[in-house]
């Protein structure tokens, strides 16, 4: 029998604990033996202490086992692919780059978690879709894979069950940017799911749990080998999160300006990253393209609208409705405006990204509702011409006073300068 308090004491003090002890742990938190109070101490330490590889390793070996496992691969007889995020502000790139992907004919299977601290989850904004199930079984799951192309899931409780415990956990203990908390996380879920060719996405910058890019690397090369070990093809992006990413922030918001996206009429940069990690899942799949076909192919699916077919065909076979109308509205709507002439030189992320949390659309608690409906669009990116009086973003609120407090946010966040500011681009480095 494990004593967790010995575990956390050793873990606070900056000792190792061998693969048996986490694996106890985990497993011991996964059926209820190990309290929430212990779990966030132990997280705490890591937090401060760090894990070595070999204790990363061991704490997403457990995940894994906390659960069953499933082979995409097997069930599908097709080479399947994956695609996540680390977490940004504005980040709804795989609601977009699925559709696309299963267009092109390489299936697409997903499983998603939920928002942490003042980045949006994808599990949140698909439940902003009225009737849209995240939690299917594992059956369904393989057998939409195989009839749609593409299924985006929460953890059902079968799958890495610890890490969806651990998930909602360390959003309320401050424990979120850890980087083997994240890529354990990042990668039991990865692993567990089936999928043989993953792309990962790292966020870098103000509004990333990676704020720079050398800790960005770290966290690639940590995800790397972990894949590596499992036997799949991995790639990382490591990608700008200094600013929001497209205009929506919030979750209804960004359902929308993803299915514009696939539509073809999306913001500059986040058109930009989803084609170019639908390239690179489209060159590490089954067809045997590369990356220029990759991404030649991605476009013809969006002009020709068969992207946006495979959207609707995939929300309706969870149960949504595919009718963007149907999405929920913010009863206020206010615009932000600037009061200087000039170039707007920085839009800090995370100050969007809590004005956002702040107006419902995150949770500050483990028992925290979702408003759907607010958020935040920004007109205005690095880089543009603003004059005096100009709106340059807008709060979509539930309440007045809250629209009063994001309004006062959001224009927080933008500096405005004379000259503009030195380009920044959206893909940063690639690392295999």
């Amino acid at each position: 029998m494990i004593r967790p308090a010995e575990l956390i004491q050793r873990k606070r003090d900056g000792g190792e604990l061998s693969a048996e002890e986490l694996s106890e742990l985990v497993l011991g938190y996964a059926r209820g033996e190990v309290p929430d109070y212990q779990m966030a101490a132990f997280c705490m330490a890591v937090f401060f202490k760090g894990m070595s590889a070999a204790e990363t390793f061991a704490l997403t070996d457990a995940m894994i086992r906390s659960g069953e496992t499933i082979d995409l691969g097997v069930a599908l007889g097709r080479k399947v692919v994956d695609k996540h995020s680390t977490g940004g502000v504005g980040d709804k790139t795989s609601l977009a780059v699925g559709p696309i992907v299963a267009a092109c004919g390489v299936p697409l299977g997903k499983m998603s978690g939920r928002g942490l601290g003042h980045t949006g989850g994808t599990l949140d904004k698909l439940e902003s879709i009225p009737g849209y199930r995240t939690e299917l079984t594992l059956d369904e799951f393989v057998e939409q894979v195989r009839d749609v192309g593409l299924a985006i899931i929460g953890q059902t409780g079968d799958l890495v069950p610890a890490d969806k415990l651990l998930y909602g956990l360390r959003d309320v203990t401050a424990t979120v940017d850890q980087l083997s908390l994240i890529a354990a996380s990042i990668m039991s879920k990865k692993l567990a799911a089936g999928a043989q060719a993953i792309v990962l996405d790292v966020k870098v910058g103000d509004g990333a749990f990676m704020k720079t890019i050398e800790d960005a690397r770290r966290l690639a090369h940590t995800m790397l080998e972990l894949g590596q070990v499992a036997g799949r093809e991995v790639v990382c992006l490591l990608t700008d999160m200094e600013q929001p990413l497209g205009s929506a922030v919030g979750n209804a918001l960004e359902v929308r300006e993803a299915l514009a996206t696939v539509r073809g009429h999306g913001p500059a940069d986040f058109t930009e990253l989803v084609l170019d990690a639908c390239a690179k899942l489209l060159s590490l799949s089954d067809l045997g393209i590369d990356e220029a076909e990759g991404l030649r192919r991605a476009r013809a699916a969006v002009a020709d609208g068969s992207a946006e077919a495979t959207w609707r065909a995939w929300i309706e076979a969870q149960g949504g409705t595919a009718d963007e109308s149907a999405l929920p509205v913010a009863p206020i709507v206010r615009e932000v405006a600037v009061e200087t002439d000039g170039y707007v030189s920085e839009l800090g992320a995370i100050d969007v990204g809590n004005a956002a949390l702040h107006l419902g659309a995150g949770r500050r608690t483990k028992e925290d509702d979702i408003d759907h409906a607010v958020g935040v669009l920004v007109h205005a990116k690095r880089g543009d011409r603003v004059e005096a009086g100009q709106t340059v973003a807008e709060v979509h609120a539930r309440t007045e006073a809250a629209a009063d407090e994001a309004v006062r946010d959001v224009l927080a966040a933008y500096e405005i300068a004379a000259e503009p500011p030195k380009q920044r681009p959206v893909l940063l480095e690639v690392v295999r």
